[in-house]
Order: C-alpha cells, then structure tokens, then sequence
C-alpha cells in the first residue's frame, strides 16, 4: 500500500463542489425567508 503524506492530496474539487453547496444553501435559505415573509405580509 503506498504511503500517504498529510497535506499532498490535491482537494481542489472538493474545494469547489463545497462552495456550490454554500452558494446553493444561501439561495435556497434566501428562498425560504423571502416566502415567509411574503406570507407574512398578505396574512395566507
């Protein structure tokens, strides 16, 4: 099995696909808070 140093592997992918995820959390909690308060406004 070959050796693994801590620190060498390349995690640029992970790096992005993380921050697609963040980007895409924000959206969709921007989402939600912009529906509640749309509900909020016209009382349904």
């Amino acid at each position: 099995m070959a050796e693994h140093k801590h620190g060498t592997m390349d995690i640029q992918e992970h790096e992005k696909t993380y921050h697609g995820f963040i980007k895409a959390l924000v959206y969709a909690v921007a989402i939600v808070i912009a529906v509640l308060i749309f509900l909020a406004i016209f009382n349904s």
